[in-house]
Protein backbone atom coordinates (compact mmCIF):
# COMPACT_ATOMS: atom_id res chain seq x y z
CA UNK A 1 0.00 0.00 0.00
CA UNK A 2 2.87 2.55 1.10
CA UNK A 3 1.40 5.29 2.48
CA UNK A 4 -0.32 9.13 1.12
CA UNK A 5 1.00 8.32 -2.90
CA UNK A 6 0.85 5.60 -5.29
CA UNK A 7 0.98 4.45 -8.97
CA UNK A 8 -2.48 5.85 -8.65
CA UNK A 9 -1.67 9.41 -7.45
CA UNK A 10 -2.77 12.00 -9.77
CA UNK A 11 -0.50 15.32 -9.76
CA UNK A 12 -1.65 19.57 -10.12
CA UNK A 13 1.63 21.69 -10.07
CA UNK A 14 1.65 25.16 -8.88
CA UNK A 15 3.99 27.21 -10.50
CA UNK A 16 4.50 24.82 -13.06
CA UNK A 17 5.67 27.50 -15.39
CA UNK A 18 8.65 28.52 -13.12
CA UNK A 19 12.25 27.79 -13.69
CA UNK A 20 12.54 25.39 -10.84
CA UNK A 21 8.72 24.31 -11.37
CA UNK A 22 9.59 23.19 -14.96
CA UNK A 23 12.57 21.26 -13.78
CA UNK A 24 10.93 19.68 -11.04
CA UNK A 25 7.95 18.78 -13.44
CA UNK A 26 10.14 17.16 -15.70
CA UNK A 27 12.07 15.01 -13.30
CA UNK A 28 8.64 13.59 -11.60
CA UNK A 29 7.24 12.67 -15.28
CA UNK A 30 10.64 10.74 -15.88
CA UNK A 31 9.99 8.78 -12.71
CA UNK A 32 6.29 8.08 -13.79
CA UNK A 33 4.45 11.03 -11.81
CA UNK A 34 1.15 11.01 -13.28
CA UNK A 35 0.97 14.92 -13.83
CA UNK A 36 -2.27 16.23 -15.21
CA UNK A 37 -2.30 19.89 -14.74
CA UNK A 38 -0.72 22.83 -13.79
CA UNK A 39 -1.45 25.84 -11.86
CA UNK A 40 -0.71 28.99 -12.93
CA UNK A 41 -2.83 32.63 -13.46
CA UNK A 42 -2.92 34.35 -16.32
CA UNK A 43 -0.71 30.88 -18.29
CA UNK A 44 -4.04 28.90 -18.64
CA UNK A 45 -3.77 27.35 -22.20
CA UNK A 46 -0.12 27.04 -22.43
CA UNK A 47 1.57 23.68 -21.54
CA UNK A 48 4.61 22.60 -20.12
CA UNK A 49 6.43 19.26 -20.37
CA UNK A 50 3.61 18.20 -22.45
CA UNK A 51 1.09 18.65 -19.66
CA UNK A 52 -1.51 21.22 -19.62
CA UNK A 53 -1.92 24.51 -17.89
CA UNK A 54 -4.88 26.22 -16.38
CA UNK A 55 -5.15 29.86 -14.46
CA UNK A 56 -7.17 28.29 -11.49
CA UNK A 57 -7.51 24.46 -9.79
CA UNK A 58 -11.43 25.07 -10.18
CA UNK A 59 -11.13 24.82 -14.26
CA UNK A 60 -8.50 22.03 -14.06
CA UNK A 61 -10.58 19.83 -12.22
CA UNK A 62 -13.57 20.07 -14.84
CA UNK A 63 -11.10 18.30 -17.08
CA UNK A 64 -9.34 16.02 -14.91
CA UNK A 65 -9.09 13.68 -11.53
CA UNK A 66 -6.67 15.53 -9.46
CA UNK A 67 -5.90 14.06 -5.73
CA UNK A 68 -2.70 15.63 -4.98
CA UNK A 69 -0.77 19.08 -5.42
CA UNK A 70 2.49 20.29 -5.57
CA UNK A 71 3.31 24.06 -4.51
CA UNK A 72 6.56 25.51 -6.12
CA UNK A 73 5.57 29.69 -5.50
CA UNK A 74 7.30 32.29 -4.03
CA UNK A 75 6.65 32.99 -0.22
CA UNK A 76 4.26 35.71 -0.67
CA UNK A 77 1.99 33.62 -3.49
CA UNK A 78 1.86 30.04 -1.25
CA UNK A 79 -0.96 31.13 0.98
CA UNK A 80 -3.56 31.45 -2.02
CA UNK A 81 -2.14 28.74 -3.71
CA UNK A 82 -2.38 26.82 -0.50
CA UNK A 83 -6.17 28.05 0.35
CA UNK A 84 -6.99 27.46 -3.67
CA UNK A 85 -5.92 23.41 -3.32
CA UNK A 86 -7.79 22.75 0.11
CA UNK A 87 -11.01 24.34 -1.66
CA UNK A 88 -10.67 22.22 -4.14
CA UNK A 89 -10.99 19.10 -1.93
CA UNK A 90 -6.89 18.44 -2.77
CA UNK A 91 -6.42 15.58 -0.81
CA UNK A 92 -2.40 14.95 -0.28
CA UNK A 93 -0.84 18.72 -0.84
CA UNK A 94 3.04 19.49 -0.40
CA UNK A 95 4.58 23.05 -0.29
CA UNK A 96 7.80 22.99 -1.53
CA UNK A 97 8.16 26.81 -0.92
CA UNK A 98 10.41 27.78 1.87
CA UNK A 99 10.66 30.71 3.97
CA UNK A 100 6.60 31.35 4.35
CA UNK A 101 5.41 33.53 6.50
CA UNK A 102 4.20 31.95 10.47
CA UNK A 103 0.84 33.24 10.31
CA UNK A 104 0.25 32.13 6.83
CA UNK A 105 1.46 28.51 7.69
CA UNK A 106 -0.59 28.24 11.03
CA UNK A 107 -3.69 29.43 9.03
CA UNK A 108 -2.84 27.08 6.30
CA UNK A 109 -2.29 24.18 8.83
CA UNK A 110 -5.84 25.27 10.54
CA UNK A 111 -7.82 24.74 7.44
CA UNK A 112 -6.31 21.51 6.17
CA UNK A 113 -6.99 19.87 9.04
CA UNK A 114 -11.03 21.50 9.16
CA UNK A 115 -11.23 19.87 5.72
CA UNK A 116 -9.47 16.82 5.68
CA UNK A 117 -6.50 17.84 3.53
CA UNK A 118 -2.77 15.81 4.32
CA UNK A 119 -0.19 18.95 3.88
CA UNK A 120 3.30 17.98 3.37
CA UNK A 121 5.88 20.92 4.35
CA UNK A 122 6.34 24.13 4.21
CA UNK A 123 9.68 23.89 3.16
CA UNK A 124 9.74 20.16 1.92
CA UNK A 125 11.55 17.97 -0.73
CA UNK A 126 7.91 15.93 -0.90
CA UNK A 127 7.72 12.32 -0.63
CA UNK A 128 8.10 9.51 -2.65
CA UNK A 129 7.01 5.59 -3.15
CA UNK A 130 9.51 4.23 -4.60
CA UNK A 131 9.18 2.61 -8.19
CA UNK A 132 5.30 4.39 -8.00
CA UNK A 133 5.16 7.60 -7.40
CA UNK A 134 7.74 11.12 -7.01
CA UNK A 135 6.09 14.03 -5.66
CA UNK A 136 8.96 16.29 -4.90
CA UNK A 137 12.66 16.59 -5.53
CA UNK A 138 13.64 13.07 -2.90
CA UNK A 139 15.82 10.67 -4.25
CA UNK A 140 14.63 9.73 -7.44
CA UNK A 141 17.94 8.02 -8.21
CA UNK A 142 18.32 6.44 -5.09
CA UNK A 143 15.28 5.32 -3.97
CA UNK A 144 14.74 1.25 -3.79
CA UNK A 145 11.18 -0.51 -3.35
CA UNK A 146 11.35 -2.25 -0.45
CA UNK A 147 9.96 -2.38 3.50
CA UNK A 148 11.53 0.89 5.33
CA UNK A 149 9.37 3.44 5.97
CA UNK A 150 11.70 6.71 6.06
CA UNK A 151 10.52 10.25 7.90
CA UNK A 152 12.84 13.10 8.55
CA UNK A 153 12.46 16.75 9.01
CA UNK A 154 15.26 18.04 6.79
CA UNK A 155 15.46 17.44 3.07
CA UNK A 156 18.99 16.69 2.32
CA UNK A 157 19.55 13.72 4.93
CA UNK A 158 16.30 12.45 3.91
CA UNK A 159 17.95 12.14 0.22
CA UNK A 160 21.41 10.57 2.02
CA UNK A 161 19.52 8.49 4.13
CA UNK A 162 17.57 6.99 1.18
CA UNK A 163 20.75 6.88 -1.11
CA UNK A 164 22.66 5.11 2.12
CA UNK A 165 19.89 2.68 2.72
CA UNK A 166 19.26 1.59 -0.72
CA UNK A 167 23.70 0.90 -1.69
CA UNK A 168 23.09 -1.16 1.44
CA UNK A 169 20.32 -3.50 0.12
CA UNK A 170 17.26 -2.03 2.24
CA UNK A 171 14.58 -0.96 0.05
CA UNK A 172 12.09 1.87 1.19
CA UNK A 173 8.07 1.69 1.14
CA UNK A 174 7.64 5.45 1.13
CA UNK A 175 10.14 8.16 2.27
CA UNK A 176 9.27 11.90 3.06
CA UNK A 177 10.40 14.98 4.23
CA UNK A 178 7.68 16.44 7.00
CA UNK A 179 9.41 19.92 6.84
CA UNK A 180 12.03 21.71 7.88
CA UNK A 181 10.12 25.42 9.02
CA UNK A 182 9.02 25.94 12.65
CA UNK A 183 5.22 25.46 12.20
CA UNK A 184 4.38 22.42 9.40
CA UNK A 185 1.37 20.60 8.40
CA UNK A 186 1.59 17.42 9.25
CA UNK A 187 4.46 16.69 12.22
CA UNK A 188 6.34 13.49 11.91
CA UNK A 189 4.44 11.76 14.70
CA UNK A 190 1.58 11.53 12.34
CA UNK A 191 3.73 9.97 9.42
CA UNK A 192 4.44 7.45 12.56
CA UNK A 193 0.62 6.15 12.79
CA UNK A 194 0.61 6.04 8.80
CA UNK A 195 3.78 3.70 8.77
CA UNK A 196 2.26 1.85 11.87
CA UNK A 197 -1.11 0.89 9.49
CA UNK A 198 0.99 0.24 6.53
CA UNK A 199 1.09 -3.59 5.71
CA UNK A 200 3.68 -2.59 3.12
CA UNK A 201 6.42 -1.24 6.29
CA UNK A 202 8.21 -3.33 8.50
CA UNK A 203 9.84 -0.65 10.35
CA UNK A 204 10.28 2.87 10.47
CA UNK A 205 14.13 5.35 10.15
CA UNK A 206 13.01 8.65 11.94
CA UNK A 207 15.27 11.08 11.75
CA UNK A 208 14.43 14.54 14.29
CA UNK A 209 16.90 17.35 14.92
CA UNK A 210 17.49 19.88 18.02
CA UNK A 211 14.89 22.82 18.68
CA UNK A 212 11.42 22.21 18.67
CA UNK A 213 8.81 19.24 20.39
CA UNK A 214 8.31 17.25 17.40
CA UNK A 215 10.27 14.27 18.56
CA UNK A 216 8.26 14.33 22.18
CA UNK A 217 5.55 14.25 20.36
CA UNK A 218 7.06 10.99 17.82
CA UNK A 219 7.92 9.65 21.33
CA UNK A 220 4.28 9.10 22.52
CA UNK A 221 3.40 7.40 19.12
CA UNK A 222 6.73 5.29 19.25
CA UNK A 223 5.54 3.91 22.90
CA UNK A 224 2.61 2.89 21.72
CA UNK A 225 3.99 0.91 18.21
CA UNK A 226 4.39 -2.58 17.53
CA UNK A 227 6.42 -1.76 14.80
CA UNK A 228 10.39 -1.33 16.06
CA UNK A 229 11.55 2.94 14.99
CA UNK A 230 14.94 3.36 14.61
CA UNK A 231 15.88 6.86 15.86
CA UNK A 232 18.89 9.27 14.74
CA UNK A 233 19.05 12.70 15.76
CA UNK A 234 21.06 15.84 14.12
CA UNK A 235 22.63 18.50 16.13
CA UNK A 236 25.55 16.78 18.78
CA UNK A 237 27.80 19.50 18.70
CA UNK A 238 24.88 22.54 18.31
CA UNK A 239 25.38 25.26 20.73
CA UNK A 240 22.15 27.06 22.42
CA UNK A 241 20.55 29.16 20.51
CA UNK A 242 22.05 29.12 17.45
CA UNK A 243 20.31 28.14 14.48
CA UNK A 244 21.73 24.80 12.46
CA UNK A 245 20.51 24.78 8.66
CA UNK A 246 16.82 25.19 8.72
CA UNK A 247 14.83 28.02 11.03
CA UNK A 248 13.36 24.74 13.06
CA UNK A 249 16.90 23.85 13.87
CA UNK A 250 17.74 25.97 17.25
CA UNK A 251 17.79 25.16 20.63
CA UNK A 252 15.22 27.31 22.40
CA UNK A 253 15.01 25.68 25.64
CA UNK A 254 16.88 22.34 27.88
CA UNK A 255 14.37 19.97 26.65
CA UNK A 256 15.11 20.57 22.99
CA UNK A 257 18.62 19.54 22.71
CA UNK A 258 20.46 16.57 21.27
CA UNK A 259 20.69 14.11 24.56
CA UNK A 260 16.92 15.23 25.95
CA UNK A 261 15.71 14.35 22.50
CA UNK A 262 17.31 10.92 22.40
CA UNK A 263 16.45 10.04 25.81
CA UNK A 264 12.82 10.38 25.54
CA UNK A 265 12.59 8.25 22.43
CA UNK A 266 14.92 5.83 24.18
CA UNK A 267 12.36 5.68 26.60
CA UNK A 268 9.36 5.28 24.39
CA UNK A 269 11.53 2.16 22.72
CA UNK A 270 12.95 3.72 19.68
CA UNK A 271 16.15 2.02 18.61
CA UNK A 272 18.23 5.24 18.92
CA UNK A 273 21.88 5.21 17.20
CA UNK A 274 24.68 7.28 17.02
CA UNK A 275 25.38 7.64 13.19
CA UNK A 276 23.51 7.14 10.23
CA UNK A 277 25.95 4.01 9.54
CA UNK A 278 24.53 2.37 12.75
CA UNK A 279 20.91 2.47 10.98
CA UNK A 280 21.98 0.22 8.27
CA UNK A 281 23.12 -2.12 11.26
CA UNK A 282 20.35 -2.12 13.01
CA UNK A 283 17.89 -2.75 9.41
CA UNK A 284 20.61 -5.81 9.02
CA UNK A 285 20.18 -7.06 12.52
CA UNK A 286 15.94 -6.50 11.62
CA UNK A 287 16.60 -9.00 8.77
CA UNK A 288 15.44 -6.52 6.48
CA UNK A 289 17.82 -6.36 4.12
CA UNK A 290 16.40 -7.15 0.33
CA UNK A 291 17.56 -10.85 -0.96
CA UNK A 292 19.11 -10.74 -5.22
CA UNK A 293 18.00 -6.43 -4.94
CA UNK A 294 19.54 -4.53 -7.45
CA UNK A 295 21.39 -1.87 -4.84
CA UNK A 296 22.57 0.76 -6.33
CA UNK A 297 26.27 2.34 -5.82
CA UNK A 298 27.20 5.03 -3.15
CA UNK A 299 29.73 6.14 -6.04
Amino acid sequence: MSILINKDTKVAVWGMTGKYGIKQTKNMLSYGTKIVAGISVSRGGEEVNGEPIYDMVSEAIRHTEINTGIIYVPPVRAKDAAIEAIDAGIKVLMIATEGMPLHDTILIKRLAEARGTWVIGPNTVGIITPGECLVGSLASDYAMKGRVGVVTRGGTIAVELTRMMSAAGFGQSTCVGAGGDKVIGKNMADYLQLFEKDPDTDVVVLNGEIGGHKEFECAEVISGMKKKVIAYILGRCAPAGKRMGHIGAIIGGKDEGFEEKREVLRQAGAIVVDTPWMILEELNKLGLKQKNSAAISLN
